[in-house]
């Protein structure tokens, strides 16, 4: 099967300026999501849609292709990563090139490997399912939840009040690192994730929303614990 991998790098950033090339722990935090792809030697492809000639110019030089510039309607607040994916996708068959699998890696994605990458395509390419999507459970119960209302204290699902929290059925919510869909299947639904889909579980330290500077810090410090620390263990 054909793949590729498409980074998404939308260079307006309100929140942290500069967010996706911003640097993280030493280099350009995109560097991370483009040198996993490399890394993983599954795709035929490595490239990064970008509207920043700056961001384009960064994925160039860590090995990321940028064949065309993003239009103006998938650069906006309101285009999504199905916009962008269909966009990406439409551009490379209209030079004759098409693919059967994508996988859509985002560029503040530090806790993303190679190594991920491809066992990750790999289990979908194998697999009959449609789409694969990175999770994580849930650190507490959400079963568990409080809520307050009317200035009270409550449980938001009272049925759960009294069990204990081995006994609930495990949650996970979306990573937010990358996903892969089969191109078929992702033209049929428009969707990154498909009513045939299947996990990808992530421990919880390898996951951390970068959304404010404060996630920002904490990201650098779960990576400077959990990974580089890690890997200065093997040293």
């Amino acid at each position: 099967m054909k793949t590729i991998a498409i980074i998404t790098a939308r260079g307006g950033s309100k929140r942290i300026p500069k967010k996706n090339i911003k640097e993280f722990c030493g280099k350009p935090i995109i560097a991370y999501s483009i040198e996993a792809a490399l890394q993983s030697g599954v795709f035929d492809e490595v490239m990064v849609s970008t509207d920043s000639e700056e961001i384009a110019a960064i994925a160039k030089k860590y090995g990321a292709r940028v064949p065309f510039l993003r239009s103006e309607k998938t650069s906006n607040d309101y285009a999504t990563t199905a916009d962008v994916i269909e966009e990406v996708l439409d551009g490379y068959e209209k030079v004759g090139k098409t693919f059967d699998v994508f996988c859509c890696i985002y560029p503040t994605a530090p806790f993303v490997t190679g190594e991920k990458l491809k066992e990750a395509t790999k289990t979908l390419i194998q697999s009959p399912a449609e789409s694969l999507t990175p999770v994580v459970k849930y650190g507490f119960p959400p079963q568990r939840a409080l809520v307050i209302r009317e200035g009270n204290l409550q449980f938001q699902y009272p049925e759960f009040a009294k069990a204990r929290s081995q006994d609930l059925e495990p949650v996970y919510h979306d990573c937010g690192q990358f996903y892969v869909c089969k191109v078929e299947a992702f033209k049929k639904n428009r969707s990154v994730i498909s009513s045939q889909a299947i996990a990808y579980i992530v421990p919880e330290e390898e996951v951390q929303d970068i959304d404010t500077m404060t996630d920002w810090v904490l990201a650098e410090v779960k990576y400077k614990t959990f990974i580089i620390g890690k890997e200065g263990e093997h040293v």
